[in-house]
């Protein structure tokens, strides 16, 4: 490796350390609103289970690429009082190449649904989990370590900071409602808010220092209605704010028998600096229903000045299982 590329990942490494960490923002969290919100585990109702893998690569043209996996699992459960709950399991890792930072995170969650009058249902939830932070300080260089006029690295550093730095984790509490509304003629709508990291824990990769996570909040709705009389469109609305940044995606997904088109304008309405967009990106996506799962694939393509980026690629598959209480099976609403 070459000097200059050394000097980048120190830069790169510091910058982590000292500044507040966003969430992963994936996508597809308009058709798998469980990356979002508790509030939607076990959504689907009547005892079944959802299950599914969510695997993004953001900017793979460059040198800092990142991956982020995301699994999910939850059940519901009817009650005889017109009532239901679910639980759910979540877990994510996210890998920035450039740093090899890693990030590593697993939630439980607990939904229970309140059946109201006029057709709706309340569905407050409440996630607790557990993080890991990992920066790899055992494989880090720093300045002092490097030779500037014959290029060598020293194996040894009398620096403070390779000494004073440590992985981090922490305790994470988030929660969330989501209120639903089936009308009809398969007319169905929902909206719903979400708080994660309410106990705002402390993120600091240098050890007596505090670096309070911020919250991050997210709003969002939908309106799915019937088409043609065989095809249903479902329109799609998601406000996310953490700290200062925050984005709105506005989308559509259109589903042809099995087949499924969506498309997602992503926006910053903040525009923090001189060199932001309001547009940052529009996202594609194409997915199959096949038996009880769903293929689902999604590019965004970059409409900013970043430069070339090779956009960012997602790719998802979805489980559910067959409604046994239901007169008929019937469809996802989602």
């Amino acid at each position: 490796m070459t000097i200059k590329a050394k000097f980048t990942i120190i830069v790169a490494v510091l910058f982590v350390c000292i500044t507040h960490a966003q969430d992963p923002v994936f996508t597809q969290s308009n058709y798998i609103q469980e990356t979002l919100n508790p509030g939607f585990s076990g959504f689907e109702d009547n005892d079944r289970i959802s299950a599914g893998v969510l695997s993004r690569t953001q900017w793979p043209n460059l040198n800092l690429k990142v991956s982020t996996q995301y699994f999910f699992i939850n059940k519901s459960y009817e009650s005889r009082y017109s009532s239901g709950h679910a639980f759910g399991f979540n877990a994510l890792w996210q890998n920035e190449s450039a740093t090899n930072y890693n990030f590593y995170q697993a939630n439980v969650n607990y939904m229970h649904r309140v059946n109201l009058n006029g057709g709706w249902f309340f569905r407050p939830a409440i996630e607790v989990g557990f993080g890991i932070k990992d920066l790899r300080f055992n494989s880090l260089t720093l300045g002092d370590q490097i030779n500037i006029y014959n290029g060598t690295i020293n194996p040894n550093s009398v620096d403070p900071f390779g000494s004073n730095t440590e992985n981090v984790a922490f305790f994470d509490v988030s929660s969330g409602f989501v209120f639903e509304k089936q009308g009809y003629n398969n007319q169905t709508y929902w909206f719903g808010f979400s708080a994660k990291h309410l106990n705002r824990p402390n993120i600091a990769f240098v050890r007596d220092q505090n670096v309070d996570l911020d919250i991050f909040y997210s709003v969002h709705g939908n309106y799915r209605f019937p088409f043609l009389n065989d095809y249903r469109i479902m329109m799609t609305v998601n406000y996310m704010q953490q700290g200062e940044y925050n984005r709105l995606d506005i989308g559509s997904l259109f589903q042809v028998n099995q087949f499924l088109f969506g498309l997602t304008a992503a926006s910053n309405p903040a525009q923090n600096d001189d060199n932001s967009h309001l547009l940052t990106s529009v996202n594609g996506f194409l997915g199959l229903e096949y038996t009880n799962f769903r293929f689902g694939l999604s590019y965004d393509a970059n409409i900013s000045k970043i430069g070339r980026t090779n956009g960012v690629y997602e790719f998802s598959v979805t489980y559910m299982s067959r409604c046994r209480n239901c007169p008929t099976d019937r469809s996802r609403k989602r």
